[in-house]
């Protein structure tokens, strides 16, 4: 399942111009927190769900380099990691540069 996420206030109030997608699966805490940090940055992203679906978590682990784990968040077709890294980035001042090139 795929599913786009915009904005509350449609484009965005900062303009956005990176392509984020985040693979998610239900009941997943991590995923929630990816995605808290992604809308407190005000940009449009796409989540694909991977609970039911084999091939979109083939997909996923292809594209994360072997990675199974939920979330994988990627911004411009290059893996950024998962919750953990986000956050990381997050603290040290680079994921705001990351998701407006």
């Amino acid at each position: 399942m795929t599913r786009s996420k915009a904005t509350p206030h449609g484009a965005s109030q900062q303009e956005s111009s990176a392509k984020i997608v985040i693979y998610t699966s239900a009941m997943c805490g991590f995923c929630v927190r990816a995605i808290r940090l992604l809308d407190s940055k005000k940009v449009d992203y796409q989540q694909i769900d991977v609970t039911m679906s084999p091939d979109l978590r083939a997909e996923m682990r292809m594209r994360a380099g072997g990675r199974h784990t939920v979330p994988q968040i990627f911004v411009n077709d290059r893996h950024v990691g998962d919750c953990d890294e986000i956050y990381a980035l997050e603290s040290a001042g680079r994921l705001d540069t990351i998701l407006r090139p």
